[in-house]
């Protein structure tokens, strides 16, 4: 079996990931759905073991026997994949998310276009937020490029791995790879602060570390662009409080007050035909009432705010789940299955009649 082929299978396929793992078929995923390739041959344990260390150099294999797991980015003719690979009952499995070989637009994303807003902001934080796979990495690149198209400035990314890279264009930017261009998130931001940078993306808050000096780099002027794993906006300013001890939370809730600009969940929903997927988004604005929510620690006020604001840009997941269902891109089924908050999308439901 050729690995090459079955990347170029999920490229023709228009798939975003491939599992490789023994004694199942090679599997792709498309529109959301996996699907087992039974016209292909099994994979074998020694196939997979071949395939996957054939991609690495020496030192990648050392680190990924000693530590069981790796994250790496490949290039195969002009696309890019994300490559997990990792151990599962003593066997080597892999991975693949395959990157577009172009950045699209926020446009060409359908994504509400007030999140343009992000790309004038001059300093502050910005959080893209979602469950693993639901295209947050896309939307940051996009915004990300527009920057790069629209203003000269220096961009810094420490990403793992590098995904998206950048066209040159007004900006200059430099993406640094976790385990190739730095050892860790901290010494990568730390050092971000002494590189004269405007822009900063970090790939992903992981732990406390890493989101005190990303709040530290939105407060001392620069714009700062990240992701958490959570699913809606007040989880994730919850989050990033709980991660301090307690005797650090209020100044942290008065820190997070003042720097954060945007809050936009993301999750990927089938279209309503089939044909691929369509991005759904809850977008939080860091206006007075909200700075206020966040220094008090009432987060739970902010769904409220959140649907009585909505000429301030405010967008309430619901809200968007049900322009989405009454444009015919998403069925009731999936409004209903994807709503964080359920109740609130059968009152909206109710009221417009749909």
């Amino acid at each position: 079996m050729d690995l090459h082929k079955l990347l170029q299978l999920v490229i023709d396929k228009n798939a975003s990931d491939l599992h490789l793992l023994p004694k199942y078929y090679p599997t792709i995923r498309v529109s959301g759905e996996l699907y087992q390739m039974t016209t292909l041959q099994m994979v074998a344990e020694e196939e997979s073991t071949k395939m996957l260390l054939s991609i690495l150099n020496d030192e990648q294999k050392e680190s990924l026997l000693a530590n069981r797991e790796m994250d790496i980015a490949y290039a195969y003719s002009d696309y890019r994949f994300r490559i997990n690979m990792y151990f599962a009952q003593g066997s080597l499995c892999g991975s693949f998310r395959l990157i577009p070989s172009r950045i699209r637009t926020i446009e060409e994303l359908n994504i509400p276009a007030f999140l343009k807003q992000c790309v004038d902001f001059r300093q502050g934080l910005v959080l893209l937020t979602g469950p693993t796979g639901e295209g947050k990495s896309t939307t940051l690149a996009a915004i990300i490029n527009e920057i790069n198209n629209k203003y000269a400035k220096h961009i810094i990314t420490v990403e793992d791995p590098v995904e998206y890279v950048y066209p040159k264009s007004k900006s200059i930017i430099s993406q640094r790879e976790l385990h190739q261009d730095t050892h860790s998130w901290p010494m990568a931001l730390k050092s971000a602060l002494r590189e004269d940078p405007d822009v900063i993306l970090v790939g992903e808050m992981r732990d406390f570390d890493t989101i005190s000096l990303a709040l530290t780099a939105a407060e001392t002027g620069h714009l700062v662009f990240s992701t958490l794993h959570t699913n809606s906006a007040p989880e994730s300013i919850d989050r990033i409080i709980d991660i301090f001890p307690p005797h650090q939370q209020n100044q942290v809730k008065n820190q997070l007050s003042t720097v954060l600009r945007m809050v936009i969940t993301q999750r990927l929903l089938p279209r309503q035909n089939k044909i691929d997927r369509v991005p759904a988004v809850e977008i939080l604005v860091n206006n007075t009432a909200v700075a206020t929510t966040i220094r008090e620690g009432k987060t739970y006020l902010i769904s409220n705010i959140l649907e009585t604001t909505e000429g301030e840009g405010m967008l309430l997941f619901e809200k968007h789940l049900l322009s989405l269902h009454r444009a015919g891109m998403i069925t009731k089924e999936t409004a209903y299955s994807y709503a964080i908050r359920p109740k609130e999308l059968e009152r909206f439901i109710k009221i417009n009649r749909v």
